[in-house]
């Protein structure tokens, strides 16, 4: 039985059963801020990264936001499985106590990233040739920009009642600054339609960049002033772009591969309650998204998908947390093969629906 599911919007629903799919169409990978649910991607990642299978014919953007940008991170790097490996280990392994405060979180995040990015290939990986990353941030505007735990929290409530009422008055508290490396910014930042700013990468700047984008409001400190971007307190990309929000292959017959870790698309941070609110149908036109079946989920410790609850219910016990988290990655490790075979054999024609 496979345990995966593939929906795609019109135009992918159509180069799908139309038998003219191949990873070939594929220019940009999408992954969302989920928290610890990453995890059960890295067999997908892995499986991906190992056969070469994206950017063979020309460099893909791999699109990032929080926990995706710390995935896509490590795509980059030299020894990219290796430090994919090490990210897994360090955040599979890390543990907090009940007097931590989002510095000394931020402290045990900068620990991990130290762990699986090494300064001196930081270079190499903006050289990358095959690979366009492009990482989501949000700089904190008004409340939401202090470090004072009421005055952010009062500012995060306000911002979530003008959110229900219009997506738009996001970008009253917090500004999209999307940082890339590459000879030139993605596409999607060069639209009539984008709301935001872009930012080149550099060696100064990567790891802040990262960083930031997971900083996740009144759980882990803010990033402060990233050089060569505007000054500011910077959040997680999460704030603006939870999972799907923009059209990140717009050229004509490109796709955008998507992995989810559940069927709905949930557009910002503060969407989570409002289950009316989608992406726009433009926005999924040329998505192809695969994300786990629910027999699969079941099989996973606990029945579910590992997730930032965890932390809090394991909090006494990290051991079985991690031992938890261990086997959801290994459990999730042949989804990448039977995406892969789906491709090879045709049979992804049979299993796509339409989104």
């Amino acid at each position: 039985m496979n345990d995966l599911r593939i929906k795609a919007g019109k135009r992918a629903f159509e180069i799908v059963k139309d038998g003219g799919f191949n990873l070939d169409a594929v220019t940009a990978y999408f992954a969302p801020a989920a928290g610890p649910r990453w995890l059960v991607s890295s067999g997908f990642d892995l499986t991906l990264m190992q056969q070469g299978a994206l950017g063979r014919k020309r460099p893909v953007l791999l699109a990032g936001v929080s926990a995706g940008a710390w995935r896509f991170a490590a795509w980059l790097q030299p020894e990219q499985e290796k430090s994919y490996r090490a990210l897994m280990k360090s955040y599979i392994g890390m543990t907090y106590r009940r007097k931590d405060t989002p510095e000394t979180v931020l402290q045990s995040l900068i620990g991990i990233m130290n762990d699986y990015l090494e300064d001196d290939a930081l270079t190499f990986a903006l050289e990358n040739k095959r690979y366009r990353l492009a990482v989501i941030t949000a700089r904190s505007r008004n409340l939401v920009a202090s470090d004072q735990p009421l005055i952010q929290k009062a500012g995060m409530g306000l911002c979530y009642i003008l959110n229900a009422l219009s997506r738009s008055s996001i970008f009253h508290f917090t500004e999209r600054v999307v940082f890339y490396n590459g000879p030139k910014p993605p596409a999607f930042c060069l639209r009539k339609d984008f709301q935001g700013r872009f930012i080149p990468f550099n060696e100064h700047n990567f790891k802040a960049a990262v960083l930031a984008s997971g900083a996740i409001p009144l759980v882990v400190a803010g990033v402060r002033d990233i050089f060569e971007a505007p000054y500011g307190v910077y959040r997680d990309g999460g704030l603006t772009d939870y999972h799907l929000t923009m059209n990140y292959a717009p050229g004509d017959g490109e796709l955008t591969l998507f992995l989810h870790h559940q069927e709905r698309i949930i557009p910002g941070w503060l969407d989570k309650k409002l289950t009316n609110r989608r992406p726009p149908a433009e926005i999924l036109d040329n998505v192809l998204m695969v994300f786990p079946t629910e027999q699969f989920v079941e099989k996973l410790p606990g029945g579910k998908i590992p997730d930032r609850e965890d932390f809090l219910i394991f909090i006494d016990d990290p051991a079985t947390r991690i031992r938890n988290w261990w086997e959801a990655v290994e459990l999730s490790a042949h989804l990448g093969d039977q995406f892969l075979e789906l491709v090879a054999s045709g049979r992804i024609r049979d299993a796509v629906e339409k989104m």
